[in-house]
């Protein structure tokens, strides 16, 4: 029986970025392999809004293998690995040929908490358990293999658990670790739940 909590195709495949960034605030991430499963409440996240976004590895309409995941119809996982040791999460949205994305920066451990523990090998009562994108892949066992994995299978998900946010309990910020994108590394693009220990870097 499907999972009535589990998100679909058809969200994921909305247009708007911004839209999708702030709304997966307080949806749960969950990831089930080697017979483990782990989850977390999503409370940090960026919008990449693609060809346009100098910030995009889609920018300019650059479409190589790496890249490719994100050209598919939204609703799959697009992993890279970044500086060579940190495999980062972002969920493909929007519609075929459209590589918009979200990138996923932070969660608050959920379930599997013995799990997440020894991964990182710290508390999952830390914030940096799973605050910041390499930390919460590293937490919930996300790693290259899910390149391109449909987010509506049993593998890596997310539910909606009924958690909602007003507006003024998210935080909008510039997004983090692309100053190369010039003046679009300013744009208000990363979204995190205010008073939220398992940020990465709150806004002064």
């Amino acid at each position: 029986m499907m999972n009535s909590k589990k998100l679909q195709r058809p969200y994921f495949q909305n247009t708007d970025a911004l839209f999708l960034a702030k709304d997966l605030l307080g949806k749960v991430l969950f990831t089930h392999k080697n017979g483990e499963l782990t989850a977390g409440i999503i409370t940090e996240t960026e919008a990449y809004f693609g060809t346009e976004d100098k910030a995009s590895h889609a920018y300019g309409c650059r479409r190589t293998a790496r890249t490719e995941a994100m050209y598919q119809p939204g609703g799959i996982a697009y992993i890279y690995l970044c500086y060579g040791m940190h495999y980062l999460l972002n969920i493909v949205v929007s519609e075929n040929d459209d590589p918009k994305s979200v990138l996923i920066r932070s969660v608050q451990p959920f379930k599997g908490l013995s799990f997440i523990e020894e991964r990182r090998k710290r508390s999952a009562a830390e914030p940096s358990v799973s605050s910041g994108p390499g930390s919460l892949s590293q937490a919930l066992g996300i790693y290259l293999s899910f390149n391109k994995k449909p987010l509506t299978e049993d593998e890596i998900w997310i539910e909606d658990h009924g958690l909602r946010y007003r507006d003024d309990e998210i935080i909008s910020a510039p997004r983090i670790g692309v100053s190369y994108a010039k003046e679009h590394a300013l744009l208000p693009l990363r979204f995190y739940v205010k008073n939220n220990r398992f940020v990465t870097q709150k806004s002064k």
